[in-house]
C-alpha cells in the first residue's frame, strides 16, 4: 500500500503539516518545527517554498492546501508600449536568475513602478503589492490599472478590497496578514527599508509567496536592520546608484553645502543650552551611541526637575539650529536667486514648516495635512501655480514631483538614506531641468557633525 502522502494547510501565517508516511519526522523539512501547544508539525508561511521544494526533490507524495492561489499562468500582460530602460531589463533578467527573489535598487525617478509591472507580466500570479504610504498606494493602484487594464484591489486608508492584483499599505497588511497570507504567489514590497521592522517583517515571515521582490533607493537602516532581507525577501540582486544614471535617465544635479553663522546672541545661547543638556547627558553615564540612548535620555529627564530643564535645553539648541535667523535670511536669498522655478523646502519639525509658511506665505506639507490638500498643492505644483512647497518630512519619499528642480535643506536628521530620498524629490526628469539640492547648515553647531553624516554617500561625493 502506497504511503499517505504529507498534507499542507495554511493556517494563521503558517503551514501545517499532516498526515505524511507512518514515523515521518517532519523536522527534516525546512523550517518545521513541533509546535507543543496543538501537537503539530508547522512552519512559519515564508518556508512554504523550500518545503515544497524539498518534498519535490525528495520525490515524497503530497497535497497541497496550503496555497491559495491557482498555481497557472494568470495571462497578464502589459497595455501599454513601453520599451523599458536597459537597466530595468538587466533588473528583471538578474531577480530572475536570482531565484525571483530579492531587492532591486535603484535611485528614485528610475522607473521602480514600471520594474515591479515587468516582474508582475513575467510572474503572471496573484501579486500583493505592498506600500507605506497612502500617497504611494493610489499611485500604484492607478498604474497598475493602466498598465494590465484590469481592477486592482486596495487596501488602507478606508479602502478594503481584495482582488487577484491588490496594493495594501504596511499597517494594513500587519493587521489583515491572516486574510491574505496564503492567497498570493509574488509579494512586493515598495520602500522596502521599512520591512525590517518587527512588525512590518511579521507580514514576510507570514507570508507564502514564493516569489518575492523588494524595491528600493536606498536599503541601508541605521539600526542594521538590512541583514535580514535575504530571509525576508531575498539578497540584493540588482543595484544601480544616482551617479550612474544621472543625465541619461535622471535630470543632472548639483549637491551644495552653505554654511551659515549664527548671530552672537544666538551663538551665546545655543552655546549655554547645549552645555546645560550635555552635563546632564554626562552625569548620568547617558551614551547615544547604543540604539536605547535616547529612551533613556528622556527617561532621566523626566524624573527630576533638573532633567526637566536638560530637556528645555536640548529642544532650545534645537530650535536654534533649524530655524537659526541666517538659515531664514540664506532661504529667503536662495528663493529669490531661483524664483520661478518649482523648490521644496525641507524642515526636520512641524514648528519650522509653519513658520516658514507664514513669513513667506507658501504652501505647507505636514503629517497633518489631508490627503485631498496634499494632492492638490502637488498639482498646484507641477503646474506652476505654486513655485514653492515647505515640508517636515512627508515627502521624503514616495511623492512624485517631476517639475522640483531645487531643493532647500534647512534641517534634517543624520540619516544618508533620508539624505538621498530627498535629492531624490528633484531628480526625475522633466523638460531638461538642471537640479540642485542646498545644504543650509549652521556653523559651529553639531549640525556640521550630523551633516557629515547625511552625506556619506557617492551622490553627496
Amino acid at each position: 500500500m502506497a504511503d499517505t502522502p504529507i498534507t499542507l494547510q495554511s493556517d494563521r501565517g503558517t503551514v501545517l503539516l499532516t498526515d505524511g508516511p507512518p514515523g515521518y519526522d517532519f523536522t527534516q523539512l525546512p523550517g518545521v518545527l513541533f509546535d507543543p501547544r496543538t501537537s503539530t508539525y508547522r512552519a512559519q508561511g515564508r518556508h512554504y517554498r523550500a518545503v515544497i521544494e524539498h518534498l519535490v526533490r525528495e520525490k515524497i507524495p503530497f497535497t497541497d492546501s496550503a496555497r491559495g492561489w491557482e498555481n497557472k499562468d494568470a495571462g497578464w500582460k502589459l497595455k501599454v508600449d513601453w520599451p523599458p530602460h536597459w537597466y530595468q531589463t538587466e533588473a528583471l533578467d538578474t531577480w530572475v536568475k536570482t531565484g525571483r527573489r530579492g531587492l532591486v535598487i535603484l535611485p528614485t525617478g528610475t522607473g521602480k513602478t514600471f520594474l515591479g509591472a515587468l516582474v508582475i507580466q513575467k510572474v503572471s500570479r496573484p501579486t500583493i503589492v505592498v506600500v507605506p504610504t497612502l500617497d504611494l498606494l493610489r499611485q500604484w493602484v492607478g498604474q497598475l490599472a493602466d498598465f494590465f487594464g484590469v481592477e486592482v484591489g486596495a487596501v488602507g486608508g478606508g479602502d478594503y478590497f481584495f482582488k487577484p492584483l491588490t496594493v495594501i499599505t504596511y499597517d494594513s497588511a500587519r493587521i489583515h496578514a491572516e486574510r491574505w497570507a496564503n492567497k498570493f504567489g509574488l509579494l512586493i514590497y515598495d520602500e522596502v527599508h521599512h520591512l525590517p521592522g518587527p512588525s512590518y517583517a511579521e507580514t514576510a515571515i507570514a507570508a507564502l509567496a514564493p516569489f518575492r521582490l523588494g524595491l528600493t533607493a536606498t536599503p541601508e537602516r541605521a539600526d542594521g536592520g538590512e541583514t535580514i532581507y535575504p530571509e525576508l525577501v531575498g539578497p540584493i540582486a540588482y543595484r544601480r546608484e544616482i551617479t550612474e544614471l544621472s543625465g541619461d535617465f535622471l535630470a543632472e544635479y548639483q549637491a551644495k553645502r552653505v554654511l551659515i553663522d549664527l548671530t552672537e546672541e544666538e551663538a551665546e545661547t545655543y552655546k549655554s543650552s547645549r552645555e546645560v543638556y550635555r552635563q546632564f547627558v554626562a552625569d548620568r553615564g547617558i551614551s547615544f551611541g547604543s540604539q536605547s540612548g535616547w529612551q533613556r535620555f528622556i527617561f532621566e529627564a523626566s524624573r527630576s526637575p533638573e532633567g526637566w530643564k536638560a530637556m528645555r535645553a536640548y529642544r532650545q539648541q534645537k530650535e536654534i539650529e533649524r530655524a537659526a535667523s541666517g538659515k531664514l535670511a540664506m532661504l529667503e536669498k536662495l528663493m529669490l536667486q531661483h524664483v520661478g522655478e518649482r523648490i521644496i523646502v525641507f524642515t526636520a519639525d512641524n514648528a519650522t514648516v509653519y513658520k516658514i509658511a507664514r513669513k513667506y506665505l507658501v504652501p505647507p506639507i505636514t503629517h497633518q495635512t489631508k490627503v485631498k490638500e496634499r494632492k492638490q498643492i502637488l498639482e498646484r505644483i507641477n503646474s506652476g501655480e505654486y513655485t514653492v512647497v515647505v515640508t517636515s518630512q512627508v515627502l521624503n519619499e514616495g511623492v512624485d514631483v517631476p517639475a522640483a528642480s531645487v531643493g532647500i535643506v534647512l534641517s534634517g536628521t543624520g540619516s544618508t538614506r533620508e539624505n538621498v530620498q530627498r535629492l531624490g524629490r528633484i531628480l526625475r526628469k522633466y523638460k531638461g531641468k538642471q537640479a540642485v539640492l542646498y545644504e543650509v547648515v549652521a556653523r559651529g553647531t553639531a549640525e556640521e557633525f550630523t551633516s557629515d553624516r547625511r552625506r556619506q554617500h557617492g551622490a553627496f561625493q
